[in-house]
């Protein structure tokens, strides 16, 4: 015997899934806004990882803001490739930062190590971390984003 879900439920999960778009658009923002913040207010160098992962996060800024302004039913077509990319490149530098992964396999081979503890608030929450958390927000938002009735993925 199938349940059907309740009117309610159904209205919640919908509004849930086509206001997903918001939330990467805001956690991109945030992460830009903080990546920033540590480079040139704290004077945080980055390292080699981060930097790449910047290049994959600073155009989510601007690629949701005008895919979100035309209402665009493939935005996630779009924004999933970067934010994957992204995703994969701060899940290796957190398996190098937390000591998963050798020193050795690092590619910062110059400059600042993509292991240096430049911040460690609560003595867990570090910036590959919160870059980590950041990709993991925006792809899971991409994941379950659905626009209105009307859409075609």
């Amino acid at each position: 015997m199938s349940r059907k879900a309740s009117p309610v439920k159904e209205t919640f999960m919908s509004k849930l899934r086509s206001g997903a778009i918001y939330l990467a658009w805001f956690q991109a923002l945030i992460a830009t806004l903080g990546s920033l913040f540590f480079s040139e207010v704290m004077q945080l160098t980055p390292c080699m990882l981060c930097w790449y992962q910047r290049i994959f996060m600073y155009p989510l800024v601007a690629v949701l803001t005008v895919g979100i302004l035309l209402r665009d039913a493939n935005i996630k077509y779009y924004v999933l490739p970067l934010s994957l990319t992204g995703l994969a490149i701060s899940m290796y530098h957190n398996l190098l930062y937390y000591g998963i992964l050798a020193e050795s396999m690092a590619p910062c081979t110059t400059g600042v190590s993509c292991t240096v503890r430049q911040i460690e608030w609560f003595g867990f929450i570090t910036i590959p971390l919160m870059a980590l958390t950041a990709f993991v927000v925006i792809t899971f938002s991409l994941l379950i984003y659905k626009r209105g009735s009307q859409s075609h993925g």
